[in-house]
């Protein structure tokens, strides 16, 4: 199968997930800069989650230029990856309207936990479709920054009931190291 109808598909629910977070935020009462601080954990708790969306749609997008096919497994991967991205403004309005309290920053994790083994499983099946020697294989390699994101989320959730600021650090930790982009993709398509 050709893989433009995923790319499209994907395209679209992370535009209709973006859209629902935005639309989370609400209209401050007042006129002044001060109106503006009650809002701000609902803010940052967005700005968070836009983060972790637009570097997951990054990735995809970067990841599809180099594969060559998709097969049925790799449309439940997707769709998979896909399902844990769209609950993301829903943990993420739960963390912000409750000013990081430790069970929403946990159960904010296990979304981020959950996104970034779907997105292991989505790069699994497609590296199942395609040989050592494509550009896709070779880019994808061992994929360490993806384990070790995977490994620091999940120590996010648990020193998230310790404290969740400690929590949020691994969650911010983890958006810091997908910020520097990832080349592996582009550098083998060059």
């Amino acid at each position: 199968m050709g893989k433009g109808r995923v790319e499209a598909f994907t395209d679209g629910v992370v535009a209709i997930i973006i859209t629902i977070m935005v639309l989370e935020l609400k209209v401050p009462h007042g006129e002044d800069f001060s109106a503006l601080l009650p809002l701000w954990p609902v803010f940052s708790s967005y700005v968070l989650s836009f983060i972790f969306v637009g570097i997951y749609w990054n990735n995809l997008h970067n990841m599809f230029h180099a594969v060559q096919r998709v097969d049925g497994r790799v449309l439940w991967a997707n769709l998979h990856l896909l399902f844990w991205l769209s609950l993301m403004p829903v943990s993420t309005a739960f963390m912000g309207e409750n000013h990081f309290a430790p069970a929403p920053v946990a159960i904010y994790g296990i979304d981020l936990t959950l996104c970034a083994a779907a997105y292991w499983v989505l790069a699994t099946q497609l590296h199942r479709l395609h040989a050592e020697d494509t550009a896709f294989a070779k880019a994808l390699g061992d994929d360490r920054k993806g384990k070790f994101s995977l490994l620091l989320c999940v120590v996010g959730v648990l020193l998230s009931f310790v404290s969740p600021w400690l929590g949020l650090a691994c969650y911010v930790a983890v958006a810091a190291i997908w910020l520097v982009p990832d080349r592996r993709f582009e550098n083998q398509l060059e």
